[in-house]
């Protein structure tokens, strides 16, 4: 409903508040946390994987609804997290799960919430919203309940608060990388088969706001991780000796990137393979010379159509991104920075929903990225096959050059 349908617009102090910057407004429950909280408002189609979509760095500073109506019917796990804490700025449901039922549960989604103060609403009509946003597109939002709905004894206005949500800042021009960055490097060693063993590669790993299940799927073919902090020079990055470098997924505008451009220019100059994943494969794009843009809605959740364009396989794939490379699709062309220094690229992945770019691969230099989650936490494995190629890379490299 909107601000100006006021015979509508009832809501007690028990009530949680949820206002879009347009003037949508939704009156639900309090579900985690009670109090203020503010970010740019986007929908995610999964399914399942509740606990990874909310502990994905790259959703800081947004507000997540989800479209699948039971949230929280599982419980929550320690195995299950892609990192130390909850990233959303809130939470938006229609029936949050009043049982939790679960072998593998070891607490309740809402009190998980409530513990890591991540404010949420939930009971209100999702479809409805998420309709909305695919017209209007995602926007900022708030959600208010508790003391937050209040002022000076009596229940706020509609207005007030809607003034407080547009007063916050837009995602697009956010640099927000270094926030969800670890502080302090480490390594993840190899496992499973190669558990013990010499490995295969070194992997310098760029966390831009690394998914945990990343470096896992390398470690199993073999790799030593070394996971970076953002902010890391090229110097000490080259001090690791690795055989390729990894630039990770993470939130904010790639626009507002030019530290990292710069570090992975100095990456392909010195010819260390390189693979990239969602934010890194916008920033692949910006060092290759590509502008990025914001899309209206985005891509998000686990059930996203890509094809392949070297193999023309239709793959099932997990997508967290708001921004996309524009780069032209169906022909090789000259990397346009510094008048073709990197050779020719090609888009290699589109999305079969709306053609955006899902990934570029170079044809001059051993770089490549895909905008989509490879490492499938939560989602489907069909682009597994990826950190293979990367292997693949860094095996070829090696053999052309066994004394680099």
């Amino acid at each position: 409903m909107n601000q100006n349908d006021s015979a509508r617009l009832s809501f007690s102090p028990g009530d949680a508040v949820l206002i879009l910057e347009d003037g949508e407004v939704y009156v639900g429950e309090p579900y985690g946390a009670v109090g203020s909280t503010f970010g740019e408002i986007v929908f995610s189609t999964g399914m399942t994987g509740y606990q990874e979509t909310l502990t994905d760095p790259s959703y800081d500073r947004q507000i997540v609804v989800q479209t699948f109506p039971h949230i929280g019917d599982t419980g929550v796990n320690r195995d299950d997290p892609e990192s130390q804490r909850i990233w959303v700025a809130g939470y938006v449901v229609r029936d949050p799960s009043p049982i939790v039922s679960n072998w593998r549960a070891t607490g309740s989604l809402d009190d998980d919430l409530k513990q890591e103060s991540v404010v949420g609403i939930g009971r209100i009509d999702t479809r409805k919203l998420v309709r909305h946003l695919r017209s209007a597109g995602v926007m900022r939002a708030g959600i208010f309940s508790g003391d937050a709905l209040m002022e000076q004894g009596a229940l706020r206005s509609i207005y007030s608060m809607l003034e407080e949500v547009r007063g916050i800042a837009q995602m697009k021009g956010m640099r927000l990388y270094d926030e969800v960055s670890t502080k302090q490097a480490y390594v993840v060693e190899p496992h499973g088969e190669w558990e013990g063993k010499q490995p295969l590669f070194t992997v310098a790993a760029i966390d831009l706001g690394i998914k945990a299940m990343t470096p896992q799927r390398m470690a199993e073919r073999g790799c030593r991780v070394h996971v970076l902090p953002s902010d890391i020079t090229f110097e000490e990055l080259e001090q690791l000796h690795p055989d390729g470098v990894f630039f990770s997924n993470g939130p904010g505008d790639p626009e507002q990137a030019d530290a990292v451009v710069s570090l992975l220019r100095k990456v392909l100059d010195a010819g260390y393979p390189f693979f990239g994943i969602c934010f890194g494969n916008q920033l692949l794009g910006r060092a290759l010379g590509f502008g990025t843009y914001k899309l209206k809605f985005g891509h998000r959740g686990i059930n996203q159509p890509v094809k392949d364009l070297t193999t023309g396989k239709v793959e099932v794939t997990a997508h967290n991104h708001g921004f996309a490379v524009d780069a032209p699709i169906g022909e090789q062309v000259d990397a346009p920075y510094d008048n073709g220094h990197y050779g020719k690229v090609f888009v290699s992945h589109v999305d079969l929903n709306d053609d955006v770019v899902e990934g570029l691969q170079c044809v001059d230099i051993p770089a490549f990225s895909v905008q989509y989650h490879p490492e499938a936490a939560a989602g489907p494995h069909d682009a597994a096959y990826l950190f293979d190629r990367f292997v693949e890379l860094m095996r070829s490299a090696k053999e052309e050059n066994p004394n680099a």
